[in-house]
């Protein structure tokens, strides 16, 4: 159950490409666009204030400065390390950056989790990310600090699980765990006058603006953020990483449907690397079976 919200989690970010395009398309960058998605999804989730009220009360001075560095750093730094890295070396070697994240969580579960690290994981992980690499990595790049970047959104992507794993093991309900995510990038917003300008710039466009802005806060951010927190409860942040391959896999099916744009031999085998090492992600080897069997018969 934990795999499947992952994905469904991924499939709902794989739609932000869309959205993202079409508000492009009515005038708005990169850095607006982020802030839209972030700042209107706050807004969302504003509703979960009272259930929530008496939690939040409880936290001490500690858990909320570890609450706010997940969001700070998980959400609004994958988010502007990510925008610089498009930026520098265009989207297509940015996605393809970001997803380095498997890799980045093995290693920092291992040493923040304790959780270990096997060789299927790691090979898993790595044939997902080459997955990635070939599905969305142009031919010609060089050495930037658009790879810099890139490889530290990579490294806050992987980290917003890791560090909500830590925050579940602190027994925090999952929904807080997912409103602080949103909720306290969107105030660090709020000191931008950016953020002022931006909805400002939304209030005179036409109306549909509000359809992807909704789509995008809604369908890119609340819908996912909420069941990927709630797998975290049942997966390691190992595997939970890697399921989030189906992210790019959905951005780029939805760019044939609705962008018509076309693939080439090397994206369609990339996907089908991707597709490989999320299936063999889920199955537990005979081995693998044999070995909680005989765990549980000698706890017995």
């Amino acid at each position: 159950m934990g795999g499947l919200q992952v994905i469904v989690a991924a499939i709902c970010w794989g739609t932000l490409g869309i959205f993202t395009t079409y508000l492009h398309q009515l005038g708005f960058d990169s850095v607006q666009i982020a802030i839209l998605r972030v700042v209107t999804a706050a807004m969302m989730l504003l509703m979960l204030l009272p259930s929530l009220w008496t939690s939040i009360r409880r936290l001490s001075v500690g858990e909320i400065l570890q609450l706010s560095l997940q969001s700070l750093i998980g959400v609004l730094g994958m988010t502007v390390c990510y925008f610089i890295a498009v930026n520098f070396v265009g989207a297509g070697i940015a996605v393809s950056l970001l997803y380095t994240a498997p890799i980045f969580s093995l290693v920092l579960a291992f040493f923040l989790l304790k959780e270990p690290i096997t060789k299927k994981s790691f090979t898993l992980a790595c044939i997902a990310v080459l997955g990635v690499a070939m599905t969305t990595l142009s031919e010609n790049f060089t050495l930037s600090w658009g790879i810099v970047f890139g490889l530290l959104s990579g490294v806050c992507y992987s980290l917003y699980g890791i560090l909500g794993k830590k925050a579940l093991h602190k027994h925090y309900p999952p929904t807080l765990v997912f409103f602080s995510s949103v909720v306290i990038s969107a105030i660090a917003l709020l000191f931008l006058p950016m953020t002022y300008q931006t909805y400002a710039k939304a209030f005179t466009m036409p109306a549909i603006t509000w359809l992807w802005v909704m789509g995008l806060s809604l369908v890119g951010t609340v819908i996912p953020f909420f069941l990927y927190m709630s797998a975290l409860h049942k997966l390691p942040a190992t595997k939970a990483s890697v399921f989030t391959v189906f992210e790019p896999f959905t951005a780029i099916v939805l760019s044939i449907v609705l962008l018509h744009q076309s693939l080439n031999g090397m994206q369609y085998s990339g996907m089908i690397l991707i597709i490989l090492a999320t299936l063999l992600n889920s199955i537990k080897l005979p081995m693998q079976r044999h070995r909680q069997l005989t765990e549980v018969d000698t706890q017995v």
